[in-house]
């Protein structure tokens, strides 16, 4: 047997001490202690980012708009030791990336197709028209999940949710074929770039039933408001204030809440009325996205003053 073999033999302990141990197997203690203050660091990181992820994740719901520049800047302002290659690596684990427009805040993996984002200026005005779809990070007692929705943009109503603890597609797809399946099918359907939304799994099924398919731009912050206010309303409403432990009871949680959401909780967007009320009748909601930075094509071009688009947000996106 080898001497690496002999060294996994080997823990701390009140009962035989370490030095004891290591003449017994013979073994160097100097072995054993480099792979046992090893396995301390690396115990120590984990628990470190997990603290790093929860803070990440409660800022990043406040200002989405941060990027790893700016959360860095907010770590060391809150005491913590961090440099900005390991901000990103958490943000890029967590799928954040700040939503300030310019170069490259979203990569969709580099063989699957970009699809044009077909609802700047168009008004949603009925329930089915246009469906959205996002994932968001929430953060358990120990460890974290990963958490997609579909939401109906016409009356805020949560169609289908799923909780992974992995952001690959599959999870996307079942929350996208249950959708289907309770709510038929809507004319439009819009997502960011991300991997998991351009996959052929998940492109296939929304071709299959001649959805059309938009996706946001890069960096535009508006483009998918009505997901994003989703996400803060859940955490801000159930995940802060629960604290969840362990994914069953995230699980449970979150069944009561988007029950809730749904069906109790008044919208002032809605005229205080409920997602489930206004999907019902098709009557009371409605959603309009207005640009506010112009593509760099018709900046070229020049815009007249009558021609400029409004900003933003002077447009009601309220999900409140």
């Amino acid at each position: 047997m080898t001497q690496a073999e002999r060294v996994q033999w080997i823990e701390r302990g009140e009962e035989v001490p370490l030095s004891v141990q290591c003449e017994l197997s013979g073994v160097p203690r100097s072995s054993v202690y480099r792979r046992l203050d090893a396995a301390a660091r690396v115990e120590c990181e984990k628990a470190e980012d997990l603290e790093l992820r929860s803070l990440i994740d409660e800022q990043y719901t406040i200002r989405p708009f941060y990027g790893s520049r700016r959360m860095m800047v907010f770590l060391r302002n809150s005491g913590h030791v961090v440099n900005r290659k390991r901000i990103q690596r958490l943000m890029r684990d967590m799928g954040l990336a700040g939503m300030a427009p310019g170069p490259n805040t979203s990569r969709s993996h580099p063989q699957h197709k970009i699809y044009p984002y077909l609802l700047r200026g168009v008004e949603v005005t009925k329930a089915n028209h246009v469906w959205s779809i996002d994932i968001t990070y929430i953060r358990l007692a120990r460890g974290f999940a990963y958490l997609v929705a579909i939401i109906d943009w016409y009356s805020r109503k949560v169609l289908s949710w799923r909780l992974s603890n992995s952001m690959d597609a599959s999870f996307c797809v079942d929350c996208l074929e249950e959708a289907l399946r309770q709510y038929g099918r809507p004319q439009l359907f819009n997502s960011d770039q991300g991997s998991q939304f351009t996959s052929t799994a998940f492109t296939d099924v929304l071709k299959r039933e001649r959805i059309t398919i938009s996706m946001d731009g890069r960096g535009r912050a508006f483009d998918n408001i009505f997901v994003e206010r989703l996400w803060r309303n859940v955490k801000y409403e159930d995940v802060y204030l629960k604290g969840y432990a362990k994914m069953p009871e995230l699980t449970v949680g979150l069944a009561q809440y988007f029950a809730f959401y749904n069906a109790e909780r008044p919208h002032q967007a809605l005229g205080y009325q409920t997602p489930d009320a206004v999907y019902r009748a098709d009557a009371g909601g409605g959603a309009l996205i207005i640009d506010r930075f112009s593509d760099e094509r018709e900046k070229a071009k020049g815009e007249s003053a009558t021609g400029q688009r409004r900003a933003a947000d002077a447009v009601e996106m309220d999900t409140a």
